[in-house]
């Protein structure tokens, strides 16, 4: 049942953005589209800082198209969030004032172009806005409105860390790493000399990797900070391993079925046969929309992973969170990511997609399928 959430002017509506957003933005535009007067989520951009007009009219461009790449998105409000003041006017004017003009040939409303600066807040669209903005306690007293709303707690960039680990799961991680290491080599034939003992523990984690796919499942099923050290050796170790990688993104993106199906397309593909490319796709962010609760375990327990293995290991767990946050729609956080895993490993290959793919703006194409929320500005006709 989707609940309808009133904004009754400009304040409230500011008061409401970030907390639909989860977030509090900070130098940054917020586009947030609208089919009627639903909104159909958020988007965030950094700002384009330094820009001269010609480049602030090609984001502007950029920005909308971002926008009508929306179904049915038929107007917008655009928001900028800076810490700087309103001392000589409102804080990237032109930037806003490029998005009217854009939206307006493109046949677009804009609801309202507003700025959130250091020290007040106006709008584009307000003749009578004071010369300094609105006071900033305004926006607060708005949120009185939806008090079943709760206030974010960071920026965009909070969450882009590793949870943190403690000294002793770290060192019994590194030590299971050590003995998975013994024991494939051991089972696989690589050692030259097995008369070692092998560690049962690590025997019995490597023949979870006869069903990987009900190993990747028990990752998404299990409950968060329960895994074991040998659980998170093992996710360390498939997942600095490509082809086990993809496999999990695949089906963290699907089903186990489809873990199967990637599994078997990887064996043919090492034989030299096509790699099919509706699996393939998933890695572009094509094909079917995934299920974001799904990707945010598969996360979690990626993060586990990479804050628990040593440094010299955690390149794959990071390139798989930079991946699973783009994926989810959070590429400040993939990018985040991407360039912990270069600091580990600097030619790592899906870190260096990932940034390219950040660096690019581009986003999967699911994240343009976002269904209307509930929440709506009201108009005086609602009163």
């Amino acid at each position: 049942m989707t609940s309808i959430v009133k904004a009754a002017n400009a304040a409230e509506f500011l008061a409401l953005v970030p907390r639909l957003a989860g977030y509090q933005p900070s130098e940054s535009l917020v586009l947030v589209p609208f089919v009627g007067t639903r909104t159909a989520g958020v988007m965030r951009v950094d700002l384009p800082v330094g820009a001269d007009a010609d480049e602030i009219d090609r984001c502007a461009a950029t920005f909308l198209g971002m926008v009508c790449r929306l179904p049915d998105v038929d107007g917008f409000a655009a928001i900028v969030y800076t810490a700087a003041g309103f001392a000589g006017g409102m804080p990237h004017r032109r930037l806003l004032d490029a998005l009217i003009t854009r939206a307006d040939a493109a046949g677009l409303r804009v609801t309202d172009a507003l700025c959130v600066a250091g020290d007040g807040w106006g709008s584009a669209f307000d003749p009578e806005c004071p010369e300094g903005g609105h006071d900033l306690d305004r926006i607060e007293r708005g949120a009185a409105a939806m008090p079943g709303l709760s206030a974010p707690t960071g920026d965009q960039n909070t969450g882009a860390s590793l949870p943190a680990a403690d000294l002793a799961t770290k060192e019994r991680v590194a030590r299971a790493l050590t003995q998975l290491d013994t024991a494939v080599r051991a089972v696989f034939g690589e050692a030259s000399d097995t008369s070692g003992r092998i560690d049962p523990q690590a025997l019995a984690a490597i023949h979870a990797l006869d069903d990987l796919p009900a190993l990747f499942e028990d990752v998404v099923e299990a409950e968060s900070g329960t895994a074991a050290a040998f659980d998170l050796a093992l996710l360390t170790w498939c997942l600095a391993r490509p082809a086990l990688r993809d496999v999990a993104l695949v089906q963290w993106c699907g089903t186990v079925l489809d873990g199967d199906e990637a599994l078997d397309a990887q064996a043919r593909w090492e034989e030299g046969m096509a790699y099919p490319t509706e699996l393939a796709e998933r890695m572009w962010g094509e094909g079917a929309s995934p299920d974001a609760e799904r990707l945010l375990r598969a996360l979690d327990a990626s993060l586990q992973a990479a804050a628990a293995a040593p440094r010299d290991r955690r390149a794959g767990a990071l390139a798989t969170c930079a991946w699973l946050s783009w994926a989810l729609g959070r590429s400040t956080h993939a990018g985040a990511f991407a360039e912990m895993a270069f600091e580990v490993e600097p030619d790592h290959g899906l870190a260096g997609i990932v940034l390219t793919m950040v660096g690019a703006g581009h986003l999967p194409a699911w994240a343009f399928r976002t269904p209307h929320t509930g929440i709506r500005p009201r108009t005086d006709a609602e009163e």
